[in-house]
């Protein structure tokens, strides 16, 4: 007996340790030291994909997100941006979550592709959440590490001058070390989450050529989001929600405003639509669950500002299975 109290001590004593270290490691993420500015340097961002089906793969914005949805989840999704220009972003994402066998611990994996003019750029991602039952739902406290990768190939230019050298090879691909965090708390009837999607920033060195990581909270993006689930009856609900992305630089501040609502028709299909501030675009979405465990969406966004002269929108495919689903029927999984 007095060995079985001395292991079961153990165990305990293990995983509150465990629990303080993830939760130290999660705040202080928000507070790491600012790195040296660098001199002589010009910035390097990469720019975040803009997405319209964000709501049913919550890992594309907040790694908290991971294993929330109680079964090994796999998303793909093909995005076209801005079609009628030429040389228009494309991105490509794959990923997967699911928690572990004591839903304490969610487990992601996300990758993406993406190409824009001559340049390509490829980013992969993990991240680890862990969940707290906190009245009627839970929180989830997530972090992510990875990198993004990107090369411009200069030699598919046309100049005026040729055999230009300055366009003569390629650019030399640069490798960008990341980390991430974020909080998502979800019930049966209501979400809210915020993350900050990186937490460094790189700078160009000019006189080396090299690049450099440097960090600053003034630099940070924060993405918040929420939404809820009103149900009318058993074949009609409705579900609104917002999304904000806010940057802590003087000179941008509010870089995305979502407002969207999604009518909910007897949990077989989902009628919705978005209105995306920063690009001035309507965006209409039709998504079909054709069982409990497989979704297939499609989007179009219609610019209605500046941009409507020149693209003729962008459209989205998703496909999401969910293999191992524990929820029923009866009780499907809104967010």
């Amino acid at each position: 007996m007095l060995r079985f109290l001395v292991k079961y001590y153990g165990c305990i004593n293990r995983m509150n340790k465990t629990k303080v270290l993830f939760c130290f490691f999660f705040f202080t993420a928000f507070t790491s030291v600012p790195g040296q500015a660098i001199p002589d340097s010009t910035g390097i961002s990469l720019g975040y994909p803009v997405y319209s089906q964000y709501l049913q793969n919550g890992l594309l914005i907040n790694p908290a997100y991971a294993g929330t949805r109680g079964s090994l989840s796999a998303f793909l999704s093909y995005r076209m941006q801005w079609m009628g220009i030429s040389d228009a972003p494309v991105f490509q994402t794959v990923s997967l979550n699911a928690p572990m066998k004591n839903n304490k611990v969610g487990l992601g994996i996300m990758a993406q592709f993406m190409k824009f003019g001559f340049t390509k750029s490829q980013s992969i991602y993990a991240s680890y959440a862990y969940h707290i039952k906190l009245g009627k739902g839970k929180l989830s406290l997530g972090l992510k590490g990875g990198f993004d990768r990107s090369n411009t190939d200069y030699t598919g230019i046309l100049t005026t001058t040729k055999n230009d050298p300055v366009f003569s090879s390629n650019d030399k691909p640069y490798l960008l070390p990341n980390v991430g965090a974020g909080v998502y708390y979800f019930s049966d009837q209501f979400f809210a989450g915020a993350s900050i999607p990186s937490f460094l920033n790189y700078k160009k060195n000019i006189s080396t050529s090299s690049v450099e990581p440097h960090h600053s909270i003034k630099e940070y993006d924060v993405i918040f989001s929420a939404g809820g689930l009103i149900t009318f009856s058993q074949v009609f609900k409705f579900k609104p929600s917002v999304l904000i992305d806010y940057s802590l630089e003087k000179t941008k501040k509010l870089t995305q405003l979502d407002i969207n609502a999604n009518f909910i028709l007897g949990d077989l299909i989902w009628l919705g639509g978005s209105y995306r501030t920063s690009e001035e675009v309507v965006v209409g979405i039709l998504q079909v669950q054709l069982n409990p465990q497989f979704m297939f969406g499609f989007s179009y966004d219609y610019p209605v500002g500046r941009m409507n002269s020149y693209s003729k929108g962008s459209s989205e495919i998703i496909l999401r299975y969910e293999f191992g689903y524990k929820v029923s029927a009866a009780n499907p999984r809104y967010f």
